[in-house]
């Protein structure tokens, strides 16, 4: 059985592979990747126009119109495990965070404005 196995194997390799054969079934394959790189492009250049560009004008309309409103800050609550400071911030005090809003970054003992 062995014996047989490895003559057709042999066999199979030593085959000429048909060169003509061969260059039309890579011309064909590169027609077939050419359209589909032409569809997919197409494609993707619609789903732009016509989702992603509306949906970016959508959340823009919506941030700008929260924007306007007028938000109030929550009350103080003075919850300690909250204001843990296991290390300081290398800035200032110790308390103020990097980019620290006075308005809506309280401290440990409440708002600056209310202090």
């Amino acid at each position: 059985m062995a014996a047989v196995l490895g003559k057709v194997t042999r066999g199979m390799a030593a085959a000429p592979v048909p060169r003509a054969g061969l260059r039309r079934l890579l011309s064909a394959a590169a027609s077939v990747a050419a359209e589909h790189k032409k569809s997919s492009a197409r494609m993707w250049k619609i789903l732009s126009y016509t989702v992603a560009f509306p949906g970016v004008a959508v959340c823009m309309l919506n941030a700008y119109l929260k924007g306007k409103e007028k938000h109030e800050r929550p009350e103080f609550a003075p919850y300690p495990y909250l204001r843990i400071r296991t290390k300081p911030f290398p800035w200032k005090d110790g308390n103020h965070t990097l980019l620290h809003n006075p308005h809506t970054n309280p401290l440990p003992d409440g708002y600056e404005d209310e202090l």
